[in-house]
């Protein structure tokens, strides 16, 4: 053997091979596609012929490949030549051709196929033949669908979509979930969720990490959250959220891929819901106090019942100071009416007290106390609202506008609740000593304006702050309300609250106003007004 012909036996060896290794790694190929697929030669005849060709019409590949054509075994002979003409079409045409066609299984039924057709040309152009992709046409459209669903998720979306990895940091944000967090959906991607929350985000991620571990939850759930800001504290916001865990379909195994979490944001109809209920609950308060307080033959233990049903769900403590009626004033005095019947004068300023108390010694108090005492609240609760009936009309007008000086009453407690353990409402005796609270007591101020009057110590309020104002320890919360009867004021009652509870709001004070107006009825049929 020469050597020419040994090279060339060598290189038809190693092109044997080449060939055995490619049909091989197409073979493999084929197998492996989802879809199913068939191939024709020129004459059309079957080439090829995959397991998912076989999965959907039964066939085998020894029973397919060879055959020519499909007509009577795959294809039934009425569709065949409709079949044929778009595979000749697909020969001719250059790109892909996509076709809907019913073919036959081999056990007889038909299945609606959606099938990608295409030429397949020789080294030198020439059609060598012709392969068609096809899957099942319901199987097609789940996953259009699905993509659909996708895409609309995350553009168009009512509800925040954001797609967490597994490391719980966001992967794809769509504009409604971007718009809630108030930042752009490029700038999300990757940020731990503690960058974007200031409260909340244990929630969120223990939320996450269950349904990573666990599955998606049975229902739904409300998370409260608080957007973190560096210009201002952010009001809470309650988000209605829903968790998917996403896995990969392509893996034999499930390997969680990350959380689908979608939210819709109802603080809005969270915060009417929770009004909804607290009116309906202080209706039946009110209600059943009404109904308790006409069994008390002393209209005084009816006003303590009233108190008593008040202070469930509203406040911790609940005081009761009338104004005592002045002793004989020598002759030729100035009587000033049933409005200002003590004798301790209240320095204000054009009918406002000073947001710090004067306690008398003209030393403000300890620094840290936030009084909001200087606003009112309620009807007649401005400043500068006419005096009680009874009171001196005549006043300083003009240079002497901005100083006066006026009588504060004298107040003594009647109703309170215990300080310590729970229980009801004492009813004191009428001692007449009027309660010691300091000038510009938020309950001298409620009495003097006919209204309410809320006050809160503060985040960094003092230790003596209740203690000044002869309230219970622990109270960092008060609000202050007129009793009137027949057109008189009676006194002014006080509900407390302690660090426990938010502060007292408009509500609140709506809800005291009624509660006083009830207190002050029976204390007046009870002639407690007169001590």
């Amino acid at each position: 053997m020469t050597a020419s012909s040994a090279s060339s036996a060598s290189s038809a060896a190693r092109c044997s091979v080449d060939e055995t290794d490619d049909s091989g790694l197409l073979a493999a190929l084929l197998d492996g596609m989802d879809a199913a697929l068939v191939a024709f030669a020129a004459d059309g005849t079957v080439t090829h012929w995959n397991h998912e060709a076989e999965r959907i019409l039964g066939w085998t590949t020894a029973e397919a490949v060879g055959r020519t054509g499909l007509a009577g075994w795959a294809v039934r002979k009425e569709d065949a030549d409709a079949i044929e003409a778009a595979l000749a079409a697909a020969m001719r045409s250059p790109g892909r051709q996509v076709h809907e066609f019913a073919l036959l299984t081999k056990d007889g039924h038909r299945v609606l196929v959606r099938t990608q057709s295409s030429a397949v040309r020789a080294p030198g152009g020439r059609v060598a033949g012709v392969y068609c992709a096809f899957s099942e046409v319901h199987t097609q459209m789940d996953l259009e669908r699905s993509i659909a669903l996708s895409e609309a998720l995350f553009e168009d979306a009512s509800w925040g979509v954001v797609l967490i990895d597994a490391d719980l940091r966001p992967a794809v944000v769509n504009a409604h979930a971007a718009r809630a967090l108030g930042v752009g959906r490029t700038a999300l991607l990757g940020r731990p969720l503690g960058e974007l929350l200031a409260q909340g985000v244990e929630e969120l991620e223990c939320a996450l990490q269950h349904v990573l571990a666990e599955g998606a939850p049975q229902a739904v759930a409300d998370l409260w959250v608080t957007l973190r800001s560096e210009e201002a504290e952010l009001p809470r916001r309650c988000w209605r959220s829903g968790f998917v865990r996403l896995s990969s379909p392509l893996a034999e195994e499930p390997v969680p891929l990350g959380v689908a979490w979608l939210f819709q944001d109802v603080t809005d109809a969270k915060r009417a819901e929770t009004e909804g209920s607290l009116l309906r609950f202080r209706a039946h308060q009110l209600h059943r106090a009404g109904r308790a307080a006409a069994e008390c033959p002393d209209p005084a233990e009816a006003a303590a019942v009233h108190l008593d049903f008040a202070l469930a769900g509203f406040a911790d403590h609940g005081l009761v100071d009338l104004a005592a009626t002045p002793a004989p004033r020598p002759y030729g005095a100035v009587a000033d009416g049933d409005a200002y019947d003590a004798y301790d004068e209240v320095e204000v300023h054009d009918g406002v007290h000073d947001g710090a108390y004067d306690t008398g010694g003209g030393a403000p108090e300890a620094s840290g106390a936030s009084d909001t005492s200087g606003v009112s609240e309620g009807a007649g609760a401005t400043a500068g609202a006419a005096p009680p009936s009874g009171a001196p009309e005549g006043g300083a007008t003009g240079a002497d506008r901005g100083r006066r000086a006026r009588r504060a009453p004298r107040l003594v407690r009647t109703l309170a609740s215990p300080a310590g353990s729970p229980g009801p409402s004492e009813t004191l005796s009428a001692s007449g000593i009027p309660t010691p609270y300091v000038p510009g007591h938020p309950a001298f101020q409620a009495y003097e304006r006919r209204g309410s009057v809320r006050t809160s110590a503060g985040p960094a309020s003092p230790a003596g702050w209740a203690a000044a104002r002869n309230w219970p320890d622990g109270t960092v919360h008060g609000l202050c309300v007129v009793l009137r009867s027949r057109g008189r004021t009676l006194g002014v009652a006080t509900f407390l609250r302690a660090p426990a509870r938010r502060p007292f709001d408009r509500a609140d004070a709506d809800y005291a106003e009624e509660v006083a107006a009830r207190i002050a009825a029976a204390l007046d049929l009870a002639g407690a007004a007169s001590l």
